[in-house]
């Protein structure tokens, strides 16, 4: 196989096991985030079907006055759960990004210590055969010398 072709192989390769990496990354995120939500909903379902079950079993005008503070209370804390839930998916939506751009900056700084290895063996080869050639060159030059 040529040098290059095992170059673009290699690149594949690195390239396949970052993707697999960012999408196991993704993945765990989504888990995480779809069972905070699913906790949050289960807690709040169940609060507020306690509270309808209560506004159910009011028969008088002073049974439903008291109602009135728990729902507000229901509600509230409806919307303090779904907040909480919300920053917890940011935070952990935003570590997990941090993670993919800390594994994408990993490749790149990967890829280009690669390439400058591949420049510096570049340069070595062009200066050894610059050197191969003014030796020849200087040889060629002695044996016109000689002859003349």
């Amino acid at each position: 196989m040529y040098p290059f072709n095992e170059q673009i192989v290699a690149a594949t390769r690195q390239f396949a096991d970052a993707a697999a990496q960012v999408n196991r990354l993704a993945l765990k995120n989504a888990e995480a985030v779809i069972g905070l939500q699913l906790v949050a909903v289960e807690e709040r379902v169940g609060a507020t079907f306690a509270f309808f079950n209560e506004a159910a079993e009011a028969r008088d005008f002073d049974a439903v006055k008291t109602l009135w503070p728990k729902g507000l209370q229901v509600a509230r804390e409806n919307v303090e759960r779904a907040v909480t839930t919300a920053q917890d998916v940011l935070g952990r939506t935003l570590k997990t990004q941090e993670a993919i751009a800390e594994l994408a900056k990993t490749q790149f700084e990967r890829n280009a210590a690669q390439a400058q290895d591949t420049v510096r063996q570049a340069q070595d080869s062009v200066q050894q055969a610059t050197e191969t050639l003014q030796k020849a060159a200087k040889a060629a030059a002695r044996q016109n010398d000689a002859r003349a």
